[in-house]
């Protein structure tokens, strides 16, 4: 792949982490969310905002793992990618949860932008994966439970900011 079309593709990539494009980003789902709903559980449903935003944390960086670490060992499904059910969270872990959710969003970027990173050559630790496909299994992950999040938001009567 000639290097314009790698950067406009890693471009595109990097939009669909950080932009939205078609749908309400992670950063608009969760700005301004008063604190007490972070913990609030919705009728019939099986976890609040934050087992949703925690999830996406540990999704992700699990992806990341995967990605960087030959000797990847998945963690138990799905107990190994949800916080316990009974669990919440307070300002500090809330914000360190936000926090790696970015850095490693910003980490799986600069694999993406490094030129020595192949896309699309199967990982040998792999079972056909390449990091094309993990790039849109996170964007795609994201946006998922990013609409769980703004779906949650109304029915709680918190209505995301523009």
């Amino acid at each position: 792949m000639d290097q314009p079309t790698r950067a406009a593709l890693v471009a595109e990539l990097t939009q669909l982490f950080t932009a939205g494009n078609a749908h309400a980003t992670f950063e608009q789902a969760i700005a301004d969310l008063p604190a007490p709903l972070r913990n609030q559980a919705v009728p019939d449903v099986p976890y609040t905002i934050w087992h949703l935003v925690e999830h996406l944390r540990i999704a992700q960086a699990d992806i990341l793992a995967f990605c960087l670490n030959p000797a990847y060992v998945a963690p138990e499904w799905p107990a190994g990618y949800w916080p316990a059910q009974n669990s919440t969270v307070d300002e500090a872990g809330w914000q360190a949860a936000l926090a790696a959710i970015w850095a490693d969003q910003q980490q799986f970027i600069d694999l993406l932008e490094n030129p020595a990173t192949d896309l699309f050559t199967p990982l040998a630790h792999g079972e056909g994966q390449t990091i094309f496909r993990e790039a849109l299994l996170i964007g795609d992950h994201a946006a998922y439970h990013t609409g769980e999040i703004i779906l949650m938001r109304r029915l709680l009567h918190c209505k995301i900011s523009k």
